[in-house]
C-alpha cells in the first residue's frame, strides 16, 4: 500500500518513501513461534531507520502493536492466555536462550514478545504494563557487534530489533524449535542491510544533487 506522504508517496508496508522503499528485499519467514513487536510511538516515528517494521513483515507469525501501556490491551492480552510467552528482556531470571532451551510444561506453541524502542522507553513499557510483568524472561549471549553503521548504539552489544530477532531465530534452529532453512536465515536481514546501503550513499551524495523534501502547509 502506497500513499502520499507530504509531497511524497509513502510505503505503508516498510512505512519508508516509495523513492527508499525496501519492500522488494523482504523475504517472509513461517515460523511456529509466534512474535509479537511492541513499538513505543517515539520509534513508529522514525520512519527512516526503524527496523521493526521489516521484523514485522519479515515474519508471517507476527503482530505488531504501537503504545507504552499494554495492561488493558484486549490482543495482547488474548495472547498471553493462548501462548506459552515469554519476552526479550535482560534479568538475573531470564532464560538465556544459548545455553537453554526453553520448556513447555502444556501443549501450547510459544510467543516472544519483542520491545522496539531505546532502552529508557523500553523499561517505560515494561513498568507501565501490568501484563508484560507476568511474562517469563528470555535472553541470549552473542559476541556479535551491530552492523547498524548508520546509528550509534548505547554499547558495542546492542543489537536493533531485526538483528536481535535474527540471532533468537538461530538459536530456536539450534534447540529444534524451529526448522529455517539456511537460505531463509541468510535473507532475513537484507532489508536492514540494503536500509543501510541506502543511507549511506545518501550520506555521501551532496545535498545538491538531490531534491530536498519541503513539508506542505495547511492552513
Amino acid at each position: 500500500m502506497q500513499t502520499l506522504y507530504g509531497d511524497r508517496k509513502k510505503c505503508y508496508n516498510c512505512y519508508r518513501p516509495k523513492s527508499s522503499c525496501m519492500c522488494a528485499y523482504i523475504n517472509k519467514i513461517d515460523t511456529k513461534t509466534k512474535f509479537i513487536i511492541l513499538m513505543h510511538p517515539k520509534e513508529f516515528k522514525k520512519v527512516k531507520n526503524n527496523t521493526g517494521h521489516f521484523t514485522y513483515q519479515s515474519l508471517s507469525n507476527s503482530e505488531l502493536f504501537i503504545g507504552v501501556d499494554f495492561s488493558n490491551h484486549n490482543r495482547i492480552n488474548e495472547i498471553i492466555s493462548t501462548y506459552e510467552s515469554y519476552i526479550l528482556f535482560p534479568s538475573s531470571e531470564a532464560i538465556n536462550l544459548t545455553q537453554t532451551s526453553p520448556t513447555c510444561k502444556t501443549k501450547k506453541n510459544m510467543a516472544i514478545f519483542l520491545i522496539d524502542s531505546t532502552w529508557s522507553c523500553t523499561k517505560k513499557m515494561f513498568n507501565e504494563s501490568e501484563n508484560l510483568r507476568t511474562l517469563k524472561h528470555m535472553s541470549f549471549s552473542t559476541c556479535r557487534t551491530s552492523q547498524y553503521k548508520i546509528k550509534e548504539q548505547p554499547q558495542d552489544n546492542y543489537l536493533s530489533t531485526i538483528e536481535s530477532t535474527h540471532v533468537v531465530l538461530e538459536l530456536l534452529n539450534r534447540w529444534n524449535l524451529e526448522d529455517i532453512n539456511k537460505k531463509e536465515m541468510d535473507d532475513f536481514l537484507n532489508p536492514f542491510f540494503k536500509m543501510i546501503e541506502y543511507q549511506q550513499k545518501l550520506i555521501k551524495t551532496p545535498l545538491s544533487n538531490s531534491v530536498r523534501y519541503k513539508p506542505r502547509k495547511f492552513i
